[in-house]
């Protein structure tokens, strides 16, 4: 790849990730964490970068990016070639279980990657900003499209956890994703000591959400067979939500998540959840039409409660990343 000119700018388009739970809370096996998860139809984040004499950055969220282009910079020993103009032109919303600070990163990293001309993983991307610490699912959402599972971190805890399988969605599922304004979920330190503090689960936990997924969740999408799909992952997330309560307060962070988990299954959608920490949650449902309707009773659900805030729903993406060029403008 060759280094872009002067007159170029790079621009990075990347979606929302949904976490779908962990595969092993405690490590009893050995692994630690492990996980499922896929990108959301909606929000979208995007980044662009030109050369520039030094660094700047500007627009939405520029602080942490500005954060992680530096990072990024000081990694690859750029020294003198440090140079560029990053411009958010469109950030996601923070601390809201949606991988907000991942995505940011790895689009920052990979704009200024594609502007000196490297070839660079997403894994390599993740390690070079300093992501991927815990959770891979916004590393290999951010690669690729479908269902991703992750295998975790051994005794080291050094490396990005692999990727252990990737399967396309069928196009007709759908997924409606609800983001409230209301209390934003545990992140940073917060967040180490929450995982720090948190019991060991039993072991029969870990082996049954192993279990729903090699043996149900997985057959299930590739068969298509989105009734038994829900089951399973409304099933995984119950067991999650059991391991996170006594920190959030229950299965599901209190409130509207709560209260939007419940209503969707009421409405309709096959399998439900809530992404990380919340407060984002979402639903599954067959069809264009069948996701419009359950998008639209969820903001009269938002508006009607006074809480506020936005709902997504489409397909679930086939890619990750997009990637292009343009002519810089004055």
């Amino acid at each position: 790849m060759k280094p872009d000119s002067a007159d170029t700018s790079v621009f990075v388009e990347t979606s929302a990730r949904l976490h779908f739970g962990l595969l092993d809370l405690g490590g009893v096996l050995g692994r630690r964490f492990g996980g499922i998860g896929t990108s959301a139809p909606g929000p979208t984040l995007l980044v662009s970068a030109r050369h520039a004499g030094t660094l700047e950055v500007a627009g939405d969220d520029s602080g942490r990016a500005e954060q992680f282009a530096r990072r990024f910079l000081a990694g690859m020993g750029s020294g003198e070639q440090s140079g560029a103009h990053i411009a958010v032109h469109r950030s996601l919303p923070a601390h809201a279980g949606l991988g907000s600070g991942t995505q940011l990163a790895l689009a920052v990293g990979r704009a200024l990657a594609e502007l000196r001309g490297l070839t660079i993983g997403a894994p390599e991307l993740a390690k070079a900003v300093g992501r991927a610490r815990r959770s891979a699912i916004g590393t290999w959402t951010f690669a690729g499209g479908g269902l991703v599972v992750e295998g975790g971190h051994g005794a080291s805890g050094e490396c990005v956890a692999p990727l252990l399988a990737r399967l396309p969605f069928p196009p007709g599922w759908h997924c409606v994703v609800a983001v409230p304004d209301s209390e934003a979920g545990i992140n940073g330190g917060a967040e180490d000591a929450a995982f720090a503090t948190l019991p060991p689960p039993p072991a029969s936990d870990a082996e049954r959400v192993a279990h729903l997924v090699l043996m149900a969740l997985l057959p299930a999408l590739a068969e298509a067979d989105l009734g038994t799909f829900g089951s399973a992952l409304t099933a995984i997330q119950a067991i999650n939500g059991r391991w996170f309560a006594s920190v959030q307060g229950g299965t599901f962070a209190p409130g509207p998540s709560e209260e939007l988990v419940h209503r969707m299954t009421e409405w309709g959608a096959a399998g439900v959840g809530q992404s990380s920490w919340g407060p984002t949650v979402y639903g599954i449902i067959d069809g264009k039409d069948a996701s419009a309707r359950l998008a639209d009773r969820v903001r009269a659900m938002l508006a009607t409660a006074g809480v506020g805030g936005h709902v997504y729903d489409g397909p679930f993406r086939a890619d990750g990343a997009r990637v292009w060029r343009e002519p810089v403008r004055d």
